[in-house]
């Protein structure tokens, strides 16, 4: 049986689109990311993110929008005009936060001056740009489409034209070694505005990478090399006033990606777009939902229904009580342990909360307020077990 959490989650409300297609398939990716070889019919997918918004804008009536997110795949791929659309279906359903986030993501290989500025005319405030490395030889290893000198003049052509940029970048390649990452961080630091994505190659199944890997044709940094990659960049980050405030993500005071809090502090958000997710507090209920994720299949189903769910479930308890651990204690500013309550509505066992203190995997932030330690996060999926069990 199913308990009311809260009428309405405290954690914020945004609202995700995924735009599911890339010029090419990166060996590393197992997100839902497709390549079409003839033009994708944007007049009417956008059509049907609308409506797939109407459908969900009839579920969340009276919320107020904190962020919103252009995500895939490839969003820079959009027309200008395509974004506008869905841009105004969102301000047409629901209010927005007066400092609302609205970021799009792009590849440098895609990013063009008037292009930007289109995007900027749009709405969009915030861009995040999939640079991955600023070292060639490792760009065509991770099947990027662009060069280091795209990437750099991709980055100064987005500070021109938005507010607030973020780039992302991979570390623990093969072959790479602590001293060159060191280099090459500390330049994306000197291009960097105020925010950074700093992500550990991990080998995903289904991917062409995992299929080298098993051959023996990958050699991945092992477990102690990749720890060291991880102090590395947590030390050389704070120092340079970027510090960690999620696993992999690096900001200036102020300047962390509001979407992604709304994830990590476990808020309510709308997932429309072929393989899109959403977390909703709906009257007494905490639902997920999903949608189908092949495109076209999505793109039939909202036009003959009005939307593209496959999932739309209600949370229990212990469901919602384990994700509000395994989202938040990502944050270095932890969790407020009566949410976990009301949430759970369950306390955490003092017996392991203390033994997980005693070995320093977290520690206290004041009354009531834990978050994982740097030792922590390197074993994070066994902290959070242990606080749920």
């Amino acid at each position: 049986m199913k308990r009311v959490t809260q009428a309405v989650s405290d954690g914020g409300f945004g609202i995700y689109v995924h735009w599911p297609f890339c010029a090419a398939k990166c060996p590393y990716c197992d997100f839902n990311s497709h390549v079409r070889h003839q033009p994708v019919d944007q007049t009417r997918y956008t059509a049907a993110f609308e409506r797939e918004l109407a459908h969900f804008a009839e579920l969340t009536r009276g919320r107020t929008v904190q962020s919103i997110f252009l995500g895939g795949g490839t969003p820079s791929l959009m027309d200008p005009a395509t974004v506008e659309r869905i841009l105004t279906a969102v301000s047409g359903h629901w209010s927005l936060d007066p400092e609302v986030e609205i970021s799009l993501e792009a590849n440098p290989s895609s990013v063009e001056a008037e292009r930007f500025r289109e995007y900027r005319g749009a709405g969009v405030n915030r861009v995040s740009l999939g640079v991955q490395s600023l070292i060639d030889t490792d760009l065509r290893l991770l099947g990027r489409l662009h060069d280091a000198e795209t990437a750099r003049r991709a980055i100064e052509t987005a500070r021109a034209t938005f507010p607030r940029l973020s780039f992302d970048l991979i570390y623990a390649r093969p072959g790479q070694t602590l001293e060159g990452w060191k280099r090459e961080l500390k330049q994306a630091i000197d291009l960097a505005a105020d925010h950074l994505s700093l992500y550990q190659l991990t080998i995903e199944e289904g991917t062409p990478f995992h299929t080298l890997y098993h051959a023996g044709k990958l050699q991945m940094p092992d477990q102690d090399l990749g720890a060291a990659f991880y102090e590395l960049t947590q030390d050389i980050t704070a120092e340079a006033g970027l510090p960690a405030y999620e696993v992999s993500n690096h900001a200036r005071p102020g300047a962390e990606c509001r979407h992604n809090l709304v994830y990590w502090r476990y808020g309510d958000y709308v997932g429309v777009g072929p393989g899109a997710h959403g977390r909703l507090t709906v009257g007494a209920s905490r639902l997920a939902t999903a949608t189908e994720r092949h495109p076209e299949t999505w793109l039939e189903n909202v036009e003959e229904h009005g939307h593209g769910l496959v999932e739309n479930a209600g949370l229990s308890e212990e469901e919602q009580g384990d994700e509000f651990l395994l989202m938040g204690l990502r944050l270095t500013e932890g969790i407020d342990l009566g949410r976990y309550e009301r949430f759970a509505h369950r306390s955490i066992d003092p017996r392991r909360l203390n033994a997980l203190l005693e070995h320093r995997m977290v520690e206290e932030l004041g009354e009531n307020r834990v978050r994982a330690t740097r030792e922590g996060f390197f074993v994070l999926d066994a902290v959070v077990a242990d606080l749920a069990s």
